[in-house]
């Protein structure tokens, strides 16, 4: 199962991401942006687009990194995509997939972007620990508890689209995780971090195969990297159940 976790300047958590690969199974391996090549995805299994700050989120959040890749290897991308091939975006990387037009997807692949992750509505860089509530079971979500903590890095990550995506989003159940408050209930701030519409943290396409997610799942690997570690052990860190998800359906599907 072979991941290719693409680089460019301004990104980061990249080794957290290829440690959390590496420790469920998969073949991680760094691919920058300058090395890729027409060709070269077709001989991965997963393609992952990592956070960070990438060429320093100067135009819109992801806009240049979304722009190289389609300038470099757009026909490839979506290729990969109908094929049926899983393709995650975390936090920079969502952004990303929204401007390449991957996401929503709520009608297939689009050319142009369907919605956009916009300044936080607090004005402000959000950096916190944020409950999720699992909405519906996907490749990616059907290991994970019905709430899970996980923490937020982002200026720009208020999701918004025109009423009638969000609806058609909705209908579909492209939405798989919404922000929470501790108990489960609705969220006002700080639980909702970026005042995103639906209170929705991360999304798929219409197919079931990219998933676009704000909050970090491979910062919260292991146990330890939980604010809460001394008072409330636990055998694994919340994110860790998603790259399962993953893996399990990588080898249901292969085996």
């Amino acid at each position: 199962m072979r991941v290719a976790i693409l680089q460019m300047e301004g990104t980061n958590c990249e080794e957290e991401s290829y440690i959390a690969f590496r420790e469920s199974g998969f073949q991680p391996e760094y691919l920058h942006i300058n090395l890729l090549r027409e060709g070269m995805l077709e001989n991965y299994d997963v393609l992952f687009i990592p956070g960070g700050f990438s060429s320093g989120d100067y135009v819109r959040a992801g806009a240049i990194f979304a722009a190289r890749l389609k300038s470099k290897v757009w026909k490839d991308l979506k290729n990969f995509v109908e094929e049926g091939k899983p393709v995650i975006g975390v936090c920079n990387g969502f952004q990303v997939l929204i401007e390449l037009g991957l996401l929503p997807g709520v009608d297939g692949i689009s050319e142009v972007p369907e919605a956009a992750l916009t300044t936080n509505l607090s004005n402000r860089f959000e950096c916190r620990w944020v409950y999720l509530k699992k909405v519906r079971s996907t490749m990616f979500t059907s290991q994970t508890k019905d709430i899970i903590t996980l923490p937020v890095a982002h200026a720009e990550g208020r999701f918004v689209a025109p009423e009638r995506v969000v609806e058609k989003m909705e209908d579909q159940g492209q939405v798989v995780f919404r922000y929470v408050a501790p108990d489960g209930s609705k969220p006002g701030y700080p639980w909702n971090p970026n005042g995103s519409v639906n209170d929705i943290a991360a999304v798929v396409n219409s197919y079931g195969n990219v998933l676009g997610i704000m909050p970090h799942p491979e910062r919260a690997f292991f146990w330890y990297q939980h604010p809460d570690w001394t008072r409330n052990p636990r055998k694994e860190g919340d994110g860790r159940s998603i790259f399962e998800s993953l893996a399990r359906w990588l080898k249901m599907r292969k085996y």
